[in-house]
């Protein structure tokens, strides 16, 4: 499995599909334990609590699986989780973002394009 995963990894197509997936993974079980927390009771609120742990514990294993430099990588991932976390607070919780956070949003995005492409 390991090896399949380093093969994926060693192309940028590949990696950015895996960091990808690793952000959707991270964002979705935080936004579980914001429905436990915030928006539910009793057996509910102890089911989304069960779903977070289980997606969260998801992207632990997708995220270091691969054996690669995320230092490298976090750029990349940083501006994914951004755009992930947006689309699913509109998504999940119809929460759109303000202006300050689409500027904000951008200097992120723009960050990582740096962090990626800078050849210095």
């Amino acid at each position: 499995m390991k090896t399949v995963v380093n093969q994926v990894v060693s192309t940028p197509l590949g990696a950015f599909f895996v960091l990808l997936v690793a952000a959707s993974l991270e964002v979705l079980g935080d936004s579980f334990f914001q429905s436990g927390l915030y928006r539910s009771t009793g057996v509910s609120r102890a089911g989304w609590f069960v779903v977070g742990i289980a997606v969260l514990g998801c992207y632990g294993l997708f995220v270091n699986l691969p054996q690669w430099d995320f230092g490298k990588l976090l750029g990349v991932y940083v501006a994914l989780f951004f755009v992930v976390a947006q689309v699913v607070a509109k998504l999940r919780f119809q929460q759109s973002p303000t202006p300050p956070i689409l500027v904000g949003g951008g200097l992120i995005v723009a960050g990582g394009l740096v962090i990626t492409f800078w050849k210095g």
